[in-house]
């Protein structure tokens, strides 16, 4: 049984990245993202199927994740090199084209295993999201078969419940009431 990790602080971490312009290495870890809430997401592979949608529609909605106070960190076990290369492959090949955040390598695969999706016999990531707080608890985690992207809709719609404070109940959304405790 994976440990819980929502409601904790979440696992520190020190990784290189490539940023997303295509041109820059450089160094990110958590603490880095203190007094900002975070969308901290692993993905398989560079140069695969599912990944670029992903990417790339995360990297289209930095603007609202932006206004949200919050930022965006890709993770996967491939090379900050290999990160590059993809972000400079035009997108009509199978890239990503600029980013609006960086990519991280994991390449111990290390963050992956503390954060409980890395596949052992494969070494690689599943597709896990999580939103950190800007005091670095972990507030959310959700994890899905590499087959399946992830809505962009949705974790703004979590990030947006867990900034709004209050009790959000099923299919809340920004701007509905939330609960009342009796």
């Amino acid at each position: 049984m994976a440990e819980r990790l929502v409601g904790k602080p979440a696992p520190d971490f020190k990784m290189d990245v490539a940023y997303g312009t295509g041109q820059d290495f450089g160094t990110v870890s958590l603490s880095d993202y203190k007094g900002k809430w975070l969308v901290l997401f692993f993905y398989p592979l560079d140069f695969t199927f599912v990944c670029p949608t992903e990417i790339t529609a995360l990297s289209d909605a930095a603007n609202d994740f932006e206004r949200l106070d919050t930022e965006i960190l890709g993770v996967s076990t491939d090379s900050k090199h290999s990160h590059r290369a993809w972000i400079n492959t035009p997108k009509e090949q199978n890239g990503l084209g600029q980013l609006n955040f960086p990519l991280a390598a994991d390449l111990t695969k290390s963050v992956a295993r503390d954060y409980g999706v890395l596949i052992e016999e494969e070494g690689i990531a599943l597709r896990g999201l999580f939103i950190i707080d800007p005091e670095g608890e972990l507030k959310y985690q959700v994890v899905n078969h590499n087959d399946v992207g992830r809505s962009v809709d949705e974790t703004l719609r979590v990030l947006q419940a867990l900034q709004s404070g209050g009790l959000c109940p099923a299919n809340w959304k920004p701007g509905e009431s939330t609960l009342v405790a009796k």
